[in-house]
């Protein structure tokens, strides 16, 4: 594997890195303390194809590899991990579903909005009482001819009431069965189909966070992707790829408050000397740096198997776990580098260290990680 990023993977970065300056970071507290979903930064964002990273350029996308996207979502996340959580979300699950699983029709149908956030995508498998617990789910798709009826309560969605198009996963089997789960494109119009609850979040503020709720709605089986059945199996391999996007997520988040550290650092003295002269603060430092440079290293394995098109959901889950984690670690040291001032809204540490626990929860836990990465090595 080569470890060198292409030219175009710089540029890409580059790119990402002065919107994020310009149009994220000014905001960033505005929208967090007032939880704030900013929709027009994502629109501008689609112009720019940071929301079709992996849709072929005949659907409109961008065309781009796993190792852009990656870059894209770090840089975004550096200023703000919430912003940085929508990208990944709209990116990963509800278009990567798609351009996965659906067919031409449906491909041609709906990519070419989404690449551009002409319309926002949302992704429902989570529900209030099956987390990891998929194949339990209460949301159902009862066949009525040549539509389905879709009943239940999605939660935890991400653009679960902004978004104009959400791909639901529906138990259409019985209960604690093999194969008991399809995939439905539900647009936003359908009548049924509305918000509910948005959660009132640690962090990630700026991230909407709701319920999607489905009364007798109904939806055309033009509309299904894959067979009937094949949801959960086909949401294992959407969350694969979403979990290299959390891993860059959180690396994100990391290098935010490891380069706030840095500075920190540098600049604030005690006992006549920079802080981080003392020991106590560069070990921190150097721990940081050396945890970053491995998550980036794991990350880099998956999105090479990724892009070649090879097995790698151990690789994502170890990504994600260490990378999750590391976030997690990395800006509560920072927090505790700044000290009383890290415990403030007006440096930055703080907001990191609130974003950062939503990456080892989402999108499988830490433990489901260790779950999945324990039964692959025993294979």
């Amino acid at each position: 594997m080569n470890f060198k990023q292409s030219e175009l993977t710089e540029q890409v970065a580059h790119t990402a890195r002065d919107f994020a300056q310009q149009y994220i970071k000014p905001y960033l507290m505005q929208w967090d303390e007032a939880q704030e979903f900013p929709l027009p930064v994502f629109k501008a964002m689609g112009k720019l194809g940071m929301m079709g990273v992996l849709v072929p350029e005949k659907y409109g996308g961008a065309g781009l590899s796993y190792f852009e996207y990656n870059v894209i979502i770090q840089e975004i996340a550096k200023v703000c991990g919430a912003i940085g959580l929508s990208v990944a979300a709209h990116n990963s699950l509800c278009t990567g579903h798609i351009l996965a699983f659906g067919n031409e029709e449906q491909r041609k149908k709906y990519l070419p909005d989404l690449a551009t956030c002409e319309k926002l995508g949302a992704w429902g498998l989570t529900e209030p009482n099956t987390g990891s617990d998929a194949g339990n789910m209460k949301t159902t798709a009862v066949k009525d001819g040549d539509h389905w009826v879709i009943n239940g309560t999605k939660n935890w969605i991400t653009h679960g009431k902004s978004g104009d198009i959400a791909v639901v996963i529906c138990r259409t089997g019985e209960s604690r069965t093999k194969n008991n789960s399809t995939a439905f494109i539900v647009e936003r119009s359908t009548p049924g189909f509305s918000a509910g609850k948005k959660e009132n979040k640690l962090g990630m503020r700026a991230s909407e966070t709701t319920e999607m709720i489905f009364d007798n709605c109904r939806v055309p089986d033009t509309n299904r992707m894959g067979g009937v059945g094949d949801g959960f199996k086909q949401a294992m391999k959407v969350l694969d790829g979403g979990r290299i996007s959390i891993a860059a997520l959180s690396v994100g988040i990391a290098k935010g408050a490891y380069e706030a550290s840095i500075q920190y650092a540098k600049e604030r003295h005690q006992f006549d000397q920079p802080i981080g002269n003392f020991q106590g603060i560069s070990f921190k430092l150097a721990d940081m740096a050396t945890e970053i440079a491995a998550a980036e290293l794991l990350i880099s394995q998956a999105c090479d198997l990724k892009t070649k098109g090879l097995p790698m959901t151990k690789e994502a889950a170890m990504a994600k776990y260490y990378a999750s984690e590391t976030a997690v670690k990395v800006s509560t040291d920072a927090v505790q580098i700044f000290g009383g001032y890290g415990y403030t809204k007006d440096f930055p540490v703080e907001k990191f260290y609130r974003d950062s626990k939503l990456c080892t929860i989402g999108e499988g836990t830490s433990e489901i990680q260790k779950l999945v990465i324990s039964r692959e090595v025993l294979k």
